[in-house]
């Protein structure tokens, strides 16, 4: 009785109450979830730089690829929270409960198809990346073994999406703390060993990193059949109608993290033919600073776009798009912060992660840090529009997005970081892409290609919204949710 009343109040302060308050609420835990996700990560990067320069590298090789690997699962655990949210919002808990059950089947059936193909492929995949002699076995051997863990992760996400969309971001923290603690606890002793369990180096990383995942995957499980969700046996009743709803939403997501994943793919082979492993490390640390600043805009993301859906839901479109509004400045003026600091202290963060980094190296990588802060601003700002989009339903705005800031806009930079061709018929090719042509412009070109594109993505995101809240973006989604009349409200 006492969870129902909490689930009750949870929606009640989203869909009536300040929106500022609501937004911050709902939005700390998951900053917090997502800084211990990405502690996952630095720690990897911290532990495995006290190996050296390469060992760093050769897990920087497979960063993209992993990616696309999760990009691949972002459709049951985007659809799942939209959806979750929206039917909360509509006061069809049921309904919400149901599709949970559908997002943790899609994505284990997911998982299991793509990390079986990447486990017997990992070895021509990072060779196909360019990787030299030197880093390519550590990172197939890395590869290989976290493809194994994405079931368990997927099913864990779906978890985590399902109470995310109920409201309830708390229970999404913990899934992540266990998930955390566990790879925290097991990082240093499965890389350098301890008694009679031998040192692993990479692969003992990566093995620490799915166990991480079981013990996340244990506790959403109990936490779901819990009074938290009360998912029960009734729940698990799947139909076509319910799994074409979580494909329809959530495939343009998988979509954008493709194209977005696919291009940091190639950016990967562009760097190491550019770059080398002092320009695969910085472009490692520089994507693991990003992560981790970016990581209150992901936060206010996701939470606005779960307060987007229930007020859609819930009929209140106008009140939709003021907390998409509240959520971009947010964004914009927490990561202004945080870029001024990585700007000032650059150095440091580079040796915080690769301390034995060669000169190049740590050069390369000061240079990268700067360049990287100026755009975080306009990630923040991107990143809260489009969740705006989402929440509405409209998830292929953020395809779209994605497809242009990364193909039409930072490829096609990075590409001039390429040796110098010969003549316009000599080219490079990368992963079979061929790119043409090569200028010889060296890292810089790849680092402000980065920047760059957030900038060009935050202004054009910006002015597609304002066309299409014009246009009744809200109105029609709210309307398109639910049959009864739409809510006129009042300013808060």
């Amino acid at each position: 009785m006492n969870d129902r009343k909490a689930m009750s109040d949870r929606r009640a302060a989203i869909v009536e109450g300040s929106i500022p308050r609501a937004l911050i609420t709902l939005a700390i835990p998951l900053v917090a979830q997502n800084v211990v996700r990405v502690a996952q990560q630095v720690i990897d990067t911290f532990w495995l730089g006290r190996l050296g320069e390469t060992a760093v590298a050769a897990v920087g090789l497979t960063i993209p690829v992993t990616g696309l690997l999760f990009a691949l699962l972002v459709t049951p655990f985007v659809g799942t929270q939209i959806l979750v949210s929206q039917r909360i919002g509509a006061d069809d808990d049921d309904g919400a409960r149901r599709m949970v059950s559908h997002g943790v089947v899609l994505a284990v059936v997911l998982g299991a198809i793509v990390g079986a193909g990447v486990a017997f492929g990992a070895d021509p995949i990072v060779r196909l990346l360019g990787a030299g002699s030197d880093v390519a076995p550590a990172a197939a051997v890395y590869l290989g073994t976290i493809a194994l863990g994405l079931p368990m992760a997927g099913a864990s996400d779906a978890l985590e999406a399902g109470f995310v969309g109920h409201g309830d971001s708390r229970a999404s923290l913990y899934v992540n703390v266990a998930t955390v603690a566990v790879n925290v606890l097991l990082d240093p002793l499965f890389i350098f060993g301890a008694g009679p369990i031998p040192g692993m180096g990479v692969q003992g990383a990566a093995l620490a990193t799915i166990a991480g995942y079981a013990a996340g995957l244990l506790l959403a499980a109990a936490l779901a059949v819990g009074p938290r969700m009360a998912l029960a046996r009734r729940h698990l009743r799947l139909t076509v109608a319910d799994f074409h709803a979580l494909l329809s939403i959530g495939a343009p997501i998988t979509g954008q993290r493709v194209v977005r994943q696919s291009v940091r793919v190639l950016l990967v082979g562009v760097v190491a033919t550019a770059g080398g492993a002092a320009g695969l490390a910085a472009y490692t640390v520089g994507a693991r600073a990003a992560s981790v600043a970016v990581l209150p805009s992901r936060g206010l993301a996701q939470a606005t776009q779960n307060m987007v859906g229930q007020n859609v839901g819930a009929g209140r479109p106008a009140r939709a798009s003021r907390t998409t509004r509240v959520g971009v400045a947010v964004a914009a003026a927490v990561l202004v912060c945080l870029g001024t600091v990585q700007w000032v202290v650059p150095g440091s963060v580079a040796r915080l992660f690769v301390p034995d980094a060669s000169p190049e190296g740590f050069a390369l990588t000061v240079d990268y840090l700067r360049i990287l802060a100026y755009g975080y601003p306009a990630i923040g700002a991107a990143d809260l529009l489009l969740s705006g989009f989402n929440g509405a339903g409209r998830t292929r705005t953020s395809f779209v997005a994605d497809l242009l800031k990364y193909w039409l806009v930072r490829l096609p930079v990075a590409s001039l970081a390429l040796p110098a061709t010969v003549s316009v018929s000599v080219s490079v090719s990368v992963l079979g892409v061929v790119v043409v042509p090569g200028h010889g412009l060296g890292m810089p070109a790849v680092f402000w290609a980065v920047t760059g594109s957030n900038v060009v993505a935050a202004l054009g995101a910006g002015a597609y919204y304002v066309h299409a809240v014009r246009r009744g973006l809200f109105v029609d989604a709210a309307v398109g949710s639910d049959d009864t009349d739409v809510v006129t409200e009042s300013t808060d």
